[in-house]
Formats: C-alpha cells, structure tokens, sequence
C-alpha cells in the first residue's frame, strides 16, 4: 500500500498532470475554432508551462529505460492473454481494465496532445480487441477532462468500450478505493476481467480481476 505521503506526491502529480492537459487541450481547441487569430503566443504559453511540470516529475526515469521494462511485463501479459482469450467459455464476456497515465498513454515524458500510446500495451489491447475483449479505462483524472481523455485514446489506436472518470463525489475517495468499485461494477454488467494493467499499487489492489499486470513507476517517480 502507498503510505499517506506517497499517497499526496501522487495526488499532486495528478493534479499538476490534470491542469496541464486542460491548458494544452484548451489551447488546441481555441486555435481550432479560431484559425483567424494572429497572434499565438499565448496558446503556447501553457504548452511550456505543462512541459515543464511533466518532465520535471520524470527526470529521474529514462524513456527508453522505460520502455524497455514496460515491453518486459507486456512480454508476460500477451501470451497469458492469447491463452485466456482462447480458453473462454461460451457466451463469456471477457474485459480488460487499464489505467491511461504512463500506462496505456506516455504522459511524464514530455507533454502534448494528444498523449501517444504506450505501445506495449497498445499492442496487447489491440490483439485483445481484435478477439473480442472488451477495453475499460478506469483512470483518477477528473471528469472535466473526460471528452479530450476519450477522444486521444481512440486517435491513439484504443478501441473503447467504457471510460471510468472521477465524478466529484468520488474525489473524496481514495483512488484505490474508487478503482476496485469501478471494477466491480463492469462485472456487475457480466463482464469477466480477465486482466488488470496499471502501474501503480493503486491501480491494480482491491482484486476484481483474474489477473493483474504491474507496470513500473519506479517508487512512485511516475504516477
């Protein structure tokens, strides 16, 4: 479990990480309903800003030292879920839940909008979408971002079925707590989850799933 400190550096990542996709995502779209606008030095102010709050928290980590141990447990979890997808039941409705920051999209490596893809996990979603595994993402962003978090997972190449965000009510949950009961309640809708990938403890405590794939953060240095 994350002690009450680590807890608050994630919390404050996570709001750090949530105003800059704001800024940037409102940036993009001024400059889209506004083509005609001269001048766009101030939309680019908050790209810099958001920049330099998202690669502050990843200094530490190198990307393709990441990348490389994101594709290790990928590596695991593909030929499980190639045999789990093969063995289901008749009629079985089999989900995958993912966490979206540094796990199914790159986001404390640089910042833009749309976020890329996590391309080891998008490669194990992708099969698993092709054979017919449901995708759910359960994530502690904010609801206030919800329409730009949907739409930059579909250009990144995710096939989603349902997309979990924190109402306001559920801000006053702990985020472990808030994901277990997103969880329960896609199996309440007949769903098997037959895996559970994020990288944080947070993400993958509480069970309602087979099996759960950790990817790494590193101490808490990536939220």
């Amino acid at each position: 479990m994350t002690d009450q400190n680590g807890q608050t550096r994630q919390a404050g990542r996570t709001c750090m990480r949530t105003l800059g996709i704001a800024a940037v995502t409102a940036a993009a779209l001024t400059a889209t309903v506004t083509p005609s606008v001269a001048a766009p030095a101030p939309a680019q102010a908050p790209r810099a800003a958001a920049t330099a709050v998202t690669e502050a928290a990843a200094a530490d980590v190198d990307y393709d030292t990441w990348q490389r141990d994101c594709r290790a447990v990928m590596d695991t979890a593909l030929p499980y879920l190639k045999e789990r997808i093969a063995d289901s039941a008749p009629g079985e409705k089999q989900a995958i839940v993912l966490d979206i920051d540094n796990t199914s999209l790159e986001t404390d490596f640089g910042f833009s909008y749309p976020q890329p893809a996590n391309r080891p996990v998008l490669e194990a979603a992708q099969y698993a979408q092709e054979h017919g595994v449901a995708l759910f993402f359960v994530t502690a962003r904010p609801g206030i971002i919800e329409a730009p978090t949907e739409w930059n997972l579909a250009h990144a190449g995710y096939e989603s079925s349902g997309l979990r965000v924190r109402g306001f009510l559920d801000l006053f949950k702990g985020v472990a707590e808030y994901k277990t009961e997103q969880r329960a309640e896609i199996e309440s809708r007949g769903y098997t989850i037959i895996a559970n990938i994020g990288n944080s403890t947070t993400d993958l405590s509480g069970g309602h799933a087979e099996k759960t794939f950790k990817l790494p953060d590193y101490g808490g240095q990536l939220s």
